[in-house]
């Protein structure tokens, strides 16, 4: 009767369940991470931050010279209790089955070779930084961040709708979007004034990359009640900064019969929850990146977890940062003006040392959409702002009516062609709603504590740059 071997879709499946097949016969794959003294290889599939290493007997050294660092193998072997301190268990190989070569030079022009490579250089081959123990951990990290949101929004009986990535209108009213054409653009049509003929687009219109789908997830929610996005969303700024991207994720809850302060509330039990998921399930890639950036993460996340958001108002804000005379910021603030990155910086990790919201901005400064205080001047809007990364979240109480909606829209001069649609949802039973947008990205940089958002996300996007 043959003998059975238990094979393993992964490492992690077999570290965890390692204790029910001691000293069974196993098969495994990965890649090789290294190799020493003739008799050990080390290797990982991605699955976990953790290796596992395979023991090999001599009768396998005429192949050990055809093995390098990252080829991929095939292993069947006996299972067993490791008597290294590294590991609780190792393989004893039967076959080792070579997959995937190639050559010790063509190892040496890679990322792959086992050395310490800068980010920067991770980036230049970053379709193989998958491969890598500190990009891999991140992804990881970047999965069960995923994962968690879902699940938070599903716990909380929130619809999971997809909106346009194609559209009409910049409802952020930056103006800096990427335009959608199928125009043969050594033949572009023109009207009679000599100007874009954009009747004869595709879509009979102009249409751009979206920067949201709030407007969308208002129409959604108008009916529903409670829904998010989680999506693609794309910026044609030309900011090449540490944490901005041309093409980025963000997550847009929109909630009927809900206020500023609900969303407030909403907002800040989101992120607690996404980090206290992570730290629960990303603990070995988290405890790795700690240890491999000397980066205290676990006591920023745990601050987080442990302390109350602090709600100031922007007015409020503006008297704290002109009252400190002996700080000299770069660029000067008054009322009425947008906070720069150096203010909210000053608050976040200065004044406050914690993570903020600041509400109640100017009503010239915000766009359209968010609904207008009692006051006249000021909106109805709210950033959260966390130490070192930023704004993280920015959101508002949604203007719900129609004539005060109107009203500011032909105050803008927008186009009002292209938000009938959206005055409409204020004509049939509009109720107060509000929502806000998550930037995925620097939640996993804030999580991470990695420098650099384009070294969080898979393939970055950004001025000059769209390789791989």
């Amino acid at each position: 009767m043959k003998k059975k071997i238990k094979c393993f879709n992964s490492i992690k499946e077999l570290i965890f369940n390692y204790k029910f097949f001691i000293s069974k016969e196993i098969k495994i794959k990965g890649w090789v991470k290294h190799f020493r003294y003739n008799c050990f290889i080390i290797i990982n599939d991605g699955s976990t931050i953790n290796n596992l290493q395979i023991f090999i007997d001599k009768k396998f050294y005429s192949l050990v010279k055809k093995i390098n660092i990252g080829i991929s193998i095939e292993v069947i072997g006996v299972l067993v209790l490791s008597q290294g301190k590294e590991q609780n268990i190792e393989i004893y190989a039967n076959k080792i089955k070579i997959i995937g070569k190639f050559s010790p030079e063509e190892l040496q022009k890679t990322i792959l070779q086992p050395k310490t490579h800068s980010f920067k250089k991770l980036r230049e081959q970053a379709y193989l930084r998958f491969r890598t123990s500190i990009f891999s951990s991140i992804l990881r990290i970047r999965h069960n961040i995923s994962f968690s949101i879902h699940k938070f929004f599903f716990q909380k009986n929130f619809m999971y709708i997809n909106t346009p990535i194609i559209t009409t209108y910049d409802s952020e009213g930056a103006g800096e979007m990427f335009r959608v054409t199928n125009f043969d653009l050594k033949k572009i049509p023109l009207n009679e004034k000599g100007e874009l003929n954009n009747n004869l687009d595709f879509f009979g219109t102009s249409t751009y990359l979206t920067v949201s789908g709030q407007l969308q997830g208002e129409a959604a929610a108008s009916g529903l009640g409670k829904i998010y996005t989680f999506g693609p969303t794309f910026r044609a700024e030309k900011s090449n900064t540490f944490r901005h991207l041309s093409e980025f994720w963000m997550i847009e809850p929109e909630m009927s019969f809900s206020k500023l302060v609900h969303n407030m509330n909403f907002a800040e039990k989101l992120l607690k929850y996404v980090i206290k998921f992570v730290i629960n399930n990303s603990y070995e890639d988290l405890f790795f990146l700690e240890k491999k950036n000397k980066r205290k993460i676990f006591k920023r996340l745990n601050n987080v977890l442990e302390s109350s958001f602090e709600r100031i108002s922007y007015t409020n804000a503006i008297k704290i940062l002109k009252s400190r005379k002996k700080v000299e910021f770069l660029q000067s603030i008054n009322w009425g003006e947008d906070l720069k990155s150096e203010h909210e910086k000053f608050l976040a990790e200065n004044y406050f040392n914690n993570p903020i919201i600041i509400y109640n901005y100017p009503l010239k400064i915000k766009p359209f959409y968010m609904r207008i205080n009692n006051d006249n001047k000021t909106v109805a809007a709210m950033d959260i702002i966390f130490p070192y990364i930023g704004e993280i979240i920015g959101g508002s109480q949604r203007e719900e009516r129609y004539n005060v909606l109107l009203k500011r829209i032909l105050e803008l001069n927008l186009n009002i062609k292209s938000l009938w649609w959206y005055l409409n949802i204020r004509r049939f039973g509009s109720v107060p709603h509000s929502g806000f947008g998550l930037g995925f990205e620097r939640l996993i940089q804030y999580i991470t504590n990695i420098d650099n958002i384009k070294d969080v996300i898979p393939f970055p996007r950004y001025p000059n740059h769209a390789y791989f």
